[in-house]
């Protein structure tokens, strides 16, 4: 099981990230979007499936958003109701800025679906007024001894900039979080800098390691480009000259994925660092979302050769 495999501190784990569909969609639509995702999936054996809470993040930055925020369903409701067929492993995400501290209670002891994995995620930024912080819900999560496994976010920019994310997965962990689920990487030297920290601390502190799901995008346009750029994602200037002049935009990022993926691979074995990785799309083009597919496998093959 995926638990025993996380609480076992194993590595080597494929997951594939979804946005569920917009509330605006017809109803009628669902089930067609998700028969066409359940299909899409189903023969891939992923180890676990994660279902994105979107929020508006516009606080976080004053650029304008390239697209425009649209409310989608609530992960878990789509996941129990049209994802069902999928027999993977559900890693829903919960914003829990939505919630007061008592609605927050009765999701977390009577969730109205099933829920048996989940990652919170905090305000996008300190400008956001929410009535219930991250640190919050870890408590009372904590608190009601809940058996969902919790996971947790890490962002490999914040090391850059603060050199202390190690120390927050760290104090995550002591809150309850047993693995981390990264912002999308592009730039390799943020990640293993993490993780360089990560590892040394953890001997210092003769501490085990959490497993780290490293989340890798493909870049289909230069639209998608601006977006990921927008969403806090950093891309290095050489990389963003190549693609924006490149002919085939989406295969020069799928390649440069794959060698994130090669490099992280080779970088924690050597260390025992247990990973894994999340392959998404952030766009909603057949051929973002094909390409998306084929780097899952070609990420498999990277990691058992």
């Amino acid at each position: 099981m995926l638990k025993d495999r996380i609480l076992n501190k194993e590595t080597g784990y494929i997951f594939y990230g979804l946005t569920p569909p917009k509330r605006k969609t017809e109803e009628a639509r669902f089930k067609i979007i998700a028969d066409k995702q359940v299909a899409r999936l189903k023969n891939l054996n992923l180890d676990g499936l994660i279902l994105y809470d979107i929020q508006d993040e516009s606080s976080r930055t004053n650029e304008p958003r390239p697209f425009p925020f649209m409310e989608t369903l609530a992960p878990d409701f789509y996941s129990n109701k049209y994802l069902s067929e999928l027999n993977t492993p559900k890693i829903i995400y919960n914003s829990v800025g939505k919630y007061n501290r008592q609605s927050f209670k009765d999701w977390t002891l009577n969730p109205a679906y099933k829920v048996d994995y989940s990652v919170f995620v905090g305000s996008p930024s300190q400008k956001q007024q929410t009535s219930l912080s991250l640190s919050d819900a870890y408590k009372i999560k904590k608190e009601l001894k809940s058996d969902i496994l919790l996971g947790g976010v890490t962002i490999p920019e914040r090391h850059f900039v603060k050199g202390d994310e190690h120390i927050r997965v760290f104090n995550k962990m002591d809150q309850g979080c047993s693995f981390f689920i990264s912002q999308c990487v592009y730039k390799i030297e943020n990640s293993k800098n993490f993780l360089s920290d990560y590892y040394y601390g953890s001997l210092e502190q003769n501490r085990a390691l959490a497993p780290i799901i490293f989340t890798l995008t493909p870049c289909g346009s230069l639209k998608t480009l601006e977006f990921m750029n927008w969403l806090g994602i950093d891309i290095p200037v050489w990389l963003k000259n190549d693609l924006k002049h490149s002919k085939n935009i989406l295969a020069k990022s799928v390649e440069f994925c794959e060698l994130i993926a090669a490099e992280l691979i080779d970088f924690c074995s050597g260390k025992n660092i247990p990973i894994g990785f999340n392959i998404e799309s952030v766009a909603i083009r057949k051929e973002e979302i094909d390409a998306s597919i084929e780097l899952l496998k070609s990420v498999k093959k990277l990691m058992f050769p």
